[in-house]
């Protein structure tokens, strides 16, 4: 949230500017860069609007929350109107969504999108953006979980006349999404009349909503069960529901037709690529439409399959590897779902490939031939291997070779992290993978960040974690020889050793060893906690406090990064691999690493000036937090 105060108090500020200076220093305070125009010119001409709406209604009393910040995510709602209900007494909430636009027009038989100018791509329906921002605020914060009624939310698009928008009201069906225009001003002050009394101060409302407490994320793989086989588990907003329903309707179009279409989902972690994907494969499924869901981690997969066909044996089939295609009969499937796509590599064939199998045909195409609708949702930062090579690019030139028409949808908004945009650009920076160099961390309240002096301070508190009931686990850089798996029973070897410290990798196999989990498992069950995760079962997952060690692959000279090869043990790195793509791929490892935990992250480096150097960015103190627990 930027900012709260009384509607009176923001149309006096709004009057004499001091309320945007306010809002862009806050937002650029918080951020760490200014705010965009489209953003800056909603706060100089919207929020005047509403503030002035309220108070014509009689609402002075009434407290504005602006930009308020949705739990564990990084969308904000562009104001929260807390007050007491005149009827009931109770707290009351107004979610709203504010508007510049003076006309829309409709996408095409989906009344779920629309097209504004001057946006490319198709935007979701205002009135179903802020039935969502409704619906996610009642799933994840405390204080109205049990009390949807208190939440409704409206769409004010002040510029527009009716007879520009009026086909958006075709999902008007509910108090959580009402649209009013300039035309209706006068209904828009009846309506909050109906839900925000005159008499009593919204001050006590607000405090309670920004005191209920956060509910914990509902982990992608603990639902994966109920999310492919029941219902929807997740709450999709914003361009989330634009990638879903533009999937959907390409497959609608493909059924109607026979005809192609190839989709890519773009962003970066924790921008709900995975819940898309589950979700489209979760409703292709009810709906008896063949589809299927690929990946070129076996940890994810494998965990896929166990958990959300954990009963049901067809469930299991629908998780199938990028390599699973070669043989394919073209357009078999109606979409196939291509998640952690950046792992596409050039072929699918290896040393198990049979010879009659050895086509050369490049993967790209293998997937795209599979299915009338291939969809592809991946982030380019997330190259960790030689050889791994799905990018936007290289998926447009594929299909634009078979004249396929691709659509590209980039998801902004991240939900892992906290939702904490500030950490993720604070990683990207101390890695050097945005210019600009590192900078010194500024706490924010939806990511914890610390650093261990030493791998056993760290393990100590996160074990303290895990006993509060977090979710915790150690990774670290590729830095340690990796031994053979032991045999059943056998101890498992130490291969992770720092002084007189040292702790086994994860497990590499497909069963159990000793009380560890297999491989695929390491990041969702429990018993991982005591093994180090490397980066190829780390990525695609999440758990609630992540610790990372750093290891001698990557230190900090003088004032800038060295890489050295030399001391990565990943067998993938070749002596023929260019410097320059080891030292890129070593960065995204950590940034991958440092990017898992959904609470927070404490990290520690083998190598003293590196520990100095994140000592200096980041103030946060171990020792204290730990006598809080």
């Amino acid at each position: 949230m930027l900012f709260r105060a009384s509607a009176k108090t923001v149309a006096a500020m709004a009057l004499d500017r001091s309320l945007f200076l306010h809002l862009t220093d806050r937002f650029t305070h918080l951020h760490g860069y200014r705010p965009g125009a489209s953003e800056a010119r909603s706060w100089e001409c919207s929020v005047p609007v509403l503030a002035a709406a309220l108070n014509d209604a009689g609402l002075g009393d009434v407290e504005v929350m602006l930009e308020y910040a949705l739990p564990l995510n990084s969308k904000r709602a562009d104001a929260v109107l807390a007050g007491v209900h005149p009827a009931t007494g109770e707290p009351s909430y107004v979610v709203v969504e504010l508007k510049q636009w003076s006309r829309a027009l409709p996408h095409e038989d989906d009344p779920a999108l629309c097209h504004v100018d001057p946006y490319p791509h198709p935007v979701l329906n205002p009135i179903e953006q802020v039935r969502r921002y409704c619906d996610y605020l009642v799933h994840f914060n405390g204080a109205v979980a049990g009390h949807g009624h208190r939440v409704q939310g409206l769409v004010y698009l002040h510029n527009a006349a009716e007879h520009e928008v009026s086909f958006l009201r075709e999902l008007e069906r509910d108090g959580r999404g009402l649209l009013f225009t300039e035309d209706s001003r006068g209904a828009l002050l009846a309506h909050l009349r109906t839900r925000l009394s005159d008499r009593h101060s919204g001050a006590g409302p607000a405090d309670e909503l920004l005191a209920g407490a956060t509910v914990p994320s509902k982990q992608l793989m603990a639902v994966a069960s109920q999310e492919v086989r029941e219902r929807e588990q997740f709450v999709l907003l914003d361009e989330q529901q634009v990638a879903y329903r533009l999937v959907l309707n390409a497959v609608d179009r493909a059924m109607r037709a026979d005809r192609k279409e190839v989709v890519i989902v773009t962003g970066g972690p924790g921008t709900g690529k995975s819940v898309i994907a589950l979700q489209l494969l979760g409703e292709l499924y009810r709906r008896g439409i063949p589809a299927l869901h690929a990946t070129g981690s076996q940890s994810f997969t494998r965990t896929m399959r166990k958990i959300a066909g954990a009963r049901k044996r067809e469930v299991q089939d629908l998780f199938k590897y990028f390599n699973s295609f070669m043989t394919t009969e073209k357009n078999s499937l109606r979409a196939l779902i291509c998640d952690e796509a950046h792992r596409i590599r050039e072929t699918s064939a290896n040393r198990y490939t049979r010879a009659e199998h050895r086509t050369g045909r490049a993967q790209i195409d293998e997937l795209i031939d599979a299915a009338h609708v291939p969809v592809f949702l991946l982030d380019e930062h997330q190259v960790v291997r030689p050889g791994e090579m799905g990018t936007e690019a290289e998926i447009r030139a594929a299909a634009a070779r078979r004249d396929i028409p691709c659509h590209v949808v980039p998801l902004d908004s991240q939900f892992r992290c906290g939702g904490s945009d500030a950490y993720l650009r604070w990683v990207v920076r101390l890695l050097g993978l945005e210019p600009g160099g590192p900078v010194v961390w500024e706490p924010d309240d939806r990511m914890q960040l610390l650093v261990a002096d030493s791998p056993q301070e760290m393990e100590a508190f996160l074990a303290e974690r895990r006993a509060q009931g977090y979710g915790a686990r150690m990774s670290a850089g590729y830095c340690w020889r990796w031994s053979p798996e032991p045999k059943p029973g056998a101890p498992l070897p130490l291969d992770v050793v720092i002084g007189d410290w040292a702790r086994p990798w994860n497990l590499r196999g497909e069963r159990s060893v000793s009380g560890a989990p297999p491989a695929a498992l390491w990041a969702t069950d429990p018993a991982g906690f005591g093994q180090v995760g490397c980066v190829y079962t780390a990525q695609g997952f999440e758990y609630d406090w992540s610790g990372v060690i750093i290891g001698p692959d990557l230190v900090w000279r003088g004032d800038h990064w060295v890489t050295d090869p030399a001391e990565s043990k990943d067998p993938v790195f070749r002596k023929s691999t260019p410097h320059t793509d080891v030292s890129r791929l070593i960065r995204n490892t950590y940034k991958v690493l440092l990017t898992r935990g959904m609470v927070g992250t404490v990290v520690y480096s083998t190598d003293a000036e590196t520990r100095e150097k994140l000592r200096r960015l980041v103030s946060g103190d171990l020792q204290r937090e730990t006598a809080r627990i």
